[in-house]
């Protein structure tokens, strides 16, 4: 009498055509935001219906299979993620990850408005540290950026994740002619507060309503105008991610470069991005997606259908992306916005 032979899914590490290891995985858990960031979304948003929207034992199954497939560092974004009803319970859920040590890192990118309820809960479920967008601590510009937000409760938020233990990193997008000023005040608050600092280049990404042009801030400039005050100097460190690395000899500090129109920082990219849909961007900057959604709808027990959906939409992951923001009035590189990729 023949014998059947019990098959597991695949634990095979994803490599891509260039030959690079995917092992980061960004989730966007909601398109929803509490903002509306005039380089993220449109003013008025129309939000995706509930029925489109991976549940929470969706996001778990695909995250599980990725790091079943050897992702290492696994970050939740949005959309604010913090407004997901049922969030710190998906915390709590992949957290078992960190204990088995198949996961070096759960994180989340937030904009702060939700941390002072939520920072205890995401430290104790194992978190270790988030990113928090933060353009300005001016509370006139900030309110100008985000259309929505409040900076006291930002600033309340961040103030609540130290305490709590999380270590933070702020992400300062760079607008020209609203945020030029502010780039001193920010190194100087990260500087107080033991915080890291990174900035980021706008990325034409989504009609926000406005021409990305006017507010396109080369960070070459930036970097120029800071050299002319302080001595920058150029760090080995990589993560895997885009960012660049400099230490600022005169206070000691390590400042992050994002450049995706300046500098293609596509060579040693190591991450893909999982939309609130379900669908599996391969690239930022590119359109090709992968709909993971309907596989785990289709075959809610089969990880083996997931595992073939996953490896094939990793063999087509491009060397890179193609933003430019060159032409005044051009359409967005893409028409997604950066809300329904994840940040």
């Amino acid at each position: 009498m023949a014998t059947s032979t019990l098959v597991l899914p695949s634990t095979a590490s994803l490599i891509d055509p260039f030959g690079r290891a995917i092992t980061y995985l960004r989730v966007s858990v909601t398109d929803r935001c509490d903002f509306r960031c005039r380089y993220c979304m449109a003013e008025d948003m129309t939000f995706l219906p509930k029925a489109e929207v991976l549940s929470l034992e969706e996001i778990d199954r695909l995250a599980s299979a990725f790091i079943r497939r050897g992702t290492r560092r696994l970050r939740l974004t949005g959309g604010e993620p913090l407004v997901r009803r049922g969030i710190i319970d998906l915390v709590r859920s992949l957290s078992r990850h960190l204990r088995t040590g198949a996961l070096d890192e759960l994180t989340l990118t937030s904009n702060g408005s939700q941390l002072a309820r939520h920072a205890g809960d995401l430290a104790a479920a194992g978190v270790r540290r988030i990113n928090v967008s933060l353009d300005t601590l001016d509370p006139e510009k900030f309110a100008h950026i985000t259309r929505w937000g409040r900076l006291p409760q930002v600033l309340e938020g961040i103030e609540a994740a130290t305490d709590a233990g999380l270590r933070i990193k702020l992400n300062m997008v760079a607008l020209a002619g609203l945020n030029e000023d502010d780039v001193l005040p920010m190194l100087d608050f990260a500087a107080r507060h033991g915080h890291d600092l990174t900035m980021i280049e706008t990325m034409p990404m989504g009609d926000t309503g406005e021409d990305r042009v006017d507010r396109y801030l080369p960070l070459s400039r930036v970097r120029a105008q800071l050299e002319a005050r302080f001595t920058l100097t150029d760090l080995a460190e990589r993560t895997g991610g885009p960012a660049r690395y400099v230490r600022i000899e005169e206070t000691g500090q390590t400042l992050g470069f994002i450049t995706p129109l300046t500098h293609n920082f596509c060579e040693s990219c190591n991450r893909v991005r999982l939309t609130t849909t379900g669908q599996l961007y391969m690239c930022l900057g590119q359109d090709d997606q992968a709909d993971l959604r309907a596989v785990v709808r289709a075959a809610p027990n089969d990880d083996h259908a997931l595992d073939a959906a996953i490896e094939a939409a990793i063999a087509r992951k491009p060397k890179g992306h193609d933003f430019d923001i060159s032409r005044r009035g051009q359409a967005p590189a893409v028409r997604r916005h950066m809300s329904v990729t994840g940040g």
